[in-house]
């Protein structure tokens, strides 16, 4: 079995499929395996072969996904992508090969397998931006910078970014992904970008949350006042709110 590697990022994936798929020509896409990097446990008697990002690559694969199948294809592969699910990967490669035989009338055709994966997975990382959108809290900083943090599971950071992007563009702000040590920078009236931070700049970011403003106070003052003692009910709280995510929600600060 010929197992190939990318780095957890979109661009690195693609050219993983793109090389990967290069091999099954010769051996067939059973002897293939695609996994996200860092790989765990390596098994004993397979191969491993890291791929690096190479733009012609992508692009190549990216065209042929959108010419041959459909944007709407596209769409799901690019949240699927973004799971945190070990499989993602390998689930993307398994659903091309039946997509690229059938077109875009793939997207309809619920009973296939890796139909099915894909949209489960694309429906798991939709789920978790949208729960992010809403509980996202930014601390100011001399009024001058928004700073938010966020631990999600699956790679959201830059679909909870882009929203922000359209209510805040006048604004300078960062949304950190402190699992990820990766951060989606805006200045004010410009393009996001993405930034991977070092240990040391982690470390000052995460003081940032220690900063409190007059509108952290109001907040928190408006979060106590709305709620009703009576009819408090934890168990339902945590179902539409669940422990994990809100670590850094200002209100259970």
């Amino acid at each position: 079995m010929y197992i190939y590697t990318a780095r957890n990022n979109i661009e690195d994936m693609l050219c993983c499929i793109y090389t990967a798929w290069e091999r099954a020509l010769t051996c067939g896409h059973n002897n293939i395996c695609l996994m996200k990097e860092p790989v765990v446990q390596n098994t004993l008697f397979d191969e491993y072969i890291h791929v690096d990002y190479s733009e012609e690559q992508y692009e190549k694969v990216v065209r042929s996904i959108k010419r041959k199948i459909s944007d709407n294809a596209f769409f799901h592969i690019y949240y699927a992508l973004l799971s945190y699910e070990e499989d993602s990967l390998d689930a993307v490669y398994r659903f091309l090969i039946r997509a690229f035989k059938i077109g875009a009338d793939i997207m309809y055709q619920y009973n296939i397998p890796e139909v099915a994966r894909i949209l489960e997975l694309r429906r798991n990382v939709g789920n978790e931006a949208h729960y992010f959108r809403e509980f996202a809290r930014f601390n100011s900083i001399d009024n001058r910078l928004y700073i938010c943090h966020l631990e999600p599971k699956n790679n959201i950071t830059e679909i909870v970014a882009n929203h922000f992007a359209d209510r805040m563009p006048s604004e300078n702000w960062m949304i950190i992904d402190d699992n990820r040590k990766t951060a989606v920078v805006h200045a004010a009236d410009c393009e996001n970008y993405i930034r991977i931070l070092s240990d040391d700049e982690m470390e000052k970011l995460k003081k940032t949350e220690l900063v409190n403003d007059e509108y952290t106070d109001m907040w928190r003052a408006f979060f106590d006042a709305i709620a009703i003692k009576e009819r408090t009910n934890y168990s339902c709280q945590r179902n539409m709110m669940p422990l994990w995510m809100r670590k850094h929600a200002t209100e259970f600060m």
